[in-house]
């Protein structure tokens, strides 16, 4: 929405700081649609284009499922799981192809932060 205002706002001749103003948003937010309109046209300088970084690994069923697991009882000659562990248990059960240990603990971590409870007896490891 806002560069659809911002192109607007163009047209009528406003200087830039005076779109940023207007719209509550910086000089270079307004700077890059109109950049994009005279370089590639109407349609790119509406359009969002896509965003760096790769697919999430665990999202859906899969993240369903780690979390499930680590609220499971671990193996029997396991105290607890790892973050290790359950990665590599994720893989054992073709869950995923490959995934770190790291993207499990930060999957499981926003988990139990936006549920405010504890990390369900899976060891810091």
């Amino acid at each position: 929405m806002n560069r659809a205002h911002i192109l607007l706002h163009a047209h009528t001749g406003t200087p830039d700081d005076v779109i940023a103003h207007a719209l509550h948003i910086g000089t270079a937010t307004v700077e890059r649609p109109r950049k994009r309109f005279v370089e590639e046209g109407l349609e790119a300088a509406l359009a969002e284009r896509p965003r760096p970084g790769g697919r999430r690994k665990l999202a859906g069923r899969p993240e369903a499922f780690l979390i499930a697991l680590a609220c499971s009882a671990p193996p029997e000659e396991r105290p607890c799981w790892t973050m290790q562990l359950l990665a590599d248990t994720l893989v054992e059960l073709d869950i995923v192809e490959s995934i770190s240990d790291e993207t499990v603990r930060r999957t499981l971590n926003k988990t139990c932060a936006s549920h405010g409870s504890n990390r369900n007896g899976v060891c810091p490891q």
